[in-house]
């Protein structure tokens, strides 16, 4: 039997920070960057995630030159190197624009282009674009958050920034959809997205989940630290696929890959 390449693509999380919550300091410097992004190629990632700023939660604010000049000069040397898609993590327009200019292909913004600017900056480098729900800011989204339906509340702003980036001139085909685990949800919020999150499928999307590492996964795992959710992790990922991801943003690749491959085996595709 031939296996084929997993349909749903992991997205290896580089992390050119001093401050994420579970690799901040590793691949803070260039050098480090690109052995990081070497090494989750080597492992099988389909694409490579840059972000220069941390978004975990009461994570501080980076200045948009700090950011740029943290990840364009990792962007244009890996783009050198590697033809595999690269993701910039950012919400600022300068920095997307940059990035798009230094070799990314993809805008993964946690603020759903929301910034000033960040809407008519997208549309005019006409890459694709992921949108992230998320309730509050990083200083403040996980103090009580609160939903009167969480699927359907965010189903809702999902349509208003599909509405706005059409009108914008970003097609459907380009936009990618995530629900953001972890980002103003409890467990409870976060268990909820995960079972249903083939509902978000109806909004003509298609959908990334990302969950590694999260507390969320802790919580599961009885207040597990980070280091040690990697299990929980994969079998995170491989719910969200059975329930409709088309990526899955990790910082375990191999594992991951490992985990998909499997399930596409047994499901005989």
């Amino acid at each position: 039997m031939t296996i084929k390449k997993p349909q749903a693509l992991v997205m290896g999380i580089l992390n050119v920070t001093p401050d994420s919550f579970s690799d901040g300091g590793q691949c803070f410097h260039i050098d480090d960057a690109i052995s990081g992004a070497m090494r989750l190629l080597d492992q099988g990632a389909d694409m490579i995630d840059i972000g220069g700023e941390s978004t975990r939660p009461g994570a501080k604010s980076v200045d948009e030159v700090d950011e740029i000049n943290r990840v364009v000069p990792v962007i244009q040397a890996l783009s050198r190197q590697t033809k595999t898609p690269i993701s910039i993590d950012t919400s600022k327009p300068k920095v997307m624009q940059q990035a798009v200019e230094a070799g990314a292909s993809l805008i993964n913004d946690v603020n759903a282009l929301q910034a000033d600017g960040a809407l008519k900056m997208a549309a005019s480098l006409e890459v694709d674009v992921c949108l992230m729900h998320r309730q509050g800011l990083p200083q403040t989204m996980q103090k009580n958050p609160t939903y009167n339906n969480v699927i359907e509340d965010i189903q809702h702003f999902f349509q208003q920034r599909i509405d706005a980036c059409e009108r914008a001139g970003i097609p459907l085909d380009k936009i990618i959809l995530d629900p953001g685990f972890g980002f103003g949800k409890t467990l409870a919020h976060n268990l909820e997205i995960l079972r249903r999150f083939n509902e978000f499928k109806g909004l003509g999307c298609r959908l990334l989940a990302g969950l590694s590492r999260k507390s969320m996964i802790g919580a599961i795992l009885n207040n597990r630290d980070v280091k040690g959710r990697t299990i929980g992790s994969v079998a995170g990922a491989i719910i969200a696929v059975q329930n409709g991801a088309n990526f899955v943003r990790v910082h375990d690749v191999l594992a991951t890959k490992d985990a998909l491959l499997t399930l596409q085996a047994v499901n005989g595709e």
